[in-house]
């Protein structure tokens, strides 16, 4: 899409503008048919477009130039409805829980920075069923972690037992405008229904369970639960108590976590 807006370093700008990938990254995007989309950070537009071909979607744009670019270019599709284009920051509108009443799906290709807070309030909202996030691929290598790799945290566990999550492909930084300094990948996250009030147990556990990585597990949550259950739980939960929170299974630590909860 020809333009004469520039990156701003401050957002975490990189604009995609390669059309294999956004072709590649459609046909990622589930059966939406009876659901609705959402999409962060549209940028120029070019992934906007595309989508707009199949889907009528909400976008999220911080950058006031690029929203005010936006509603020029896609003039038409706002005055049918079939894009709803909101200025602002997605995070403040998120305060009411959902970003939409219904049942949606999110596209998103967003800098580091905000990716952690985005994938938590995923997680959180009870009416989005999923993410297909352009990350960097550190970030995807951390999220889909394996115990006892150095990529494993709190993060993955969360997301291995919240949802089905893999990389679908990477992304060389020449798909981008300006190219980024690293390789990103494209990651789905499919939820798997877990409730909010359980997500919010979970994540405080594991927020006490990997306050020292470098303690045993069991040394970190006998700062908040009593020493004699927790020898009791472990041993019939047959959890080694020498191990260290990022040595153990997510579906252990779930099990553990419901133990400790019951």
């Amino acid at each position: 899409m020809v333009n004469c807006i520039k990156a701003k370093k401050y957002f975490g700008q990189n604009f995609l503008t390669d059309s294999t990938v956004i072709n590649k990254i459609i046909q990622s995007m589930p059966d939406m048919q009876d659901f609705g989309l959402v999409e962060i950070g549209p940028g120029l537009g070019d992934l906007t477009k595309a989508l707009l071909e199949q889907y009528a979607i909400s976008a999220y744009e911080i950058d006031e130039d690029l929203y005010e670019h936006l509603k020029k270019v896609f003039e038409e599709e706002i005055k049918t409805g079939r894009l709803e284009l909101v200025f602002g920051d997605v995070m403040e509108h998120w305060r009411d829980k959902s970003l939409k009443n219904s049942l949606y799906w999110i596209v998103a290709n967003i800098p580091y920075y905000i990716t952690t807070p985005i994938i938590y309030k995923v997680y959180e909202d009870i009416n989005c069923l999923g993410v297909v996030l352009m990350v960097q691929k550190e970030v995807a290598l951390k999220l889909t972690a394996s115990p006892s790799t150095a990529s494993y945290s709190s993060l993955s566990v969360l997301t291995s037992v919240l949802s089905d999550a893999r990389i679908l492909f990477d992304v060389p930084k020449e798909a981008f405008s300006p190219p980024p300094k690293v390789v990103s990948s494209v990651i789905k996250v499919e939820k798997n229904g877990i409730s909010e009030a359980v997500f919010c147990e979970f994540k405080a556990y594991l927020s006490k369970a990997f306050k020292s990585p470098r303690k045993t597990l069991k040394k970190n949550l006998s700062i908040y639960y009593d020493q004699k259950r927790l020898f009791e739980i472990f041993s019939k939960l047959e959890i080694d108590t020498n191990l260290r929170p990022h040595e153990l299974a997510a579906k252990s630590h779930f099990r553990l976590f419901n133990s400790l909860t019951d």
